[in-house]
């Protein structure tokens, strides 16, 4: 299969999965969801990781559109992306309804 036999829905899943896929980068998301605004600071003081490994962890989300970051010096400020956050919600929802349990397949 070539890149072109997936739907676009099927690619933004699964990149949405590779954002989603490490513990620490579930840690960043909840944490910028518990702000009531956007994040300003280190995270390497509130997360228990290298600045160079966190500095990853985020490319790897913003990259995803996931979050987004702006440089206001001397920090950088992190939000989810509203809009992205959204459609991976959606996504998923879609892809788990259509993930039908059938019956000559039970574990037993």
């Amino acid at each position: 299969m070539s890149r072109k036999d997936f739907t676009t829905e099927q690619e933004r899943l699964a990149r949405f999965a590779k954002a989603l896929g490490h513990p620490i980068r579930i840690a960043i998301l909840q944490m910028l969801a518990s702000q009531e605004c956007c994040y300003h600071g280190d995270m390497s003081e509130v997360l228990p990781i290298a600045k160079s490994t966190l500095s990853q962890h985020l490319k790897e989300l913003k990259d995803a559109e996931l979050i987004q970051g702006e440089i206001i010096p001397p920090t950088v400020k992190y939000c989810i992306n509203q809009e992205n956050w959204e459609e991976a919600k959606n996504l998923f929802s879609l892809f788990f309804v259509a993930i039908k349990k059938k019956e000559n397949c039970n574990n037993k």
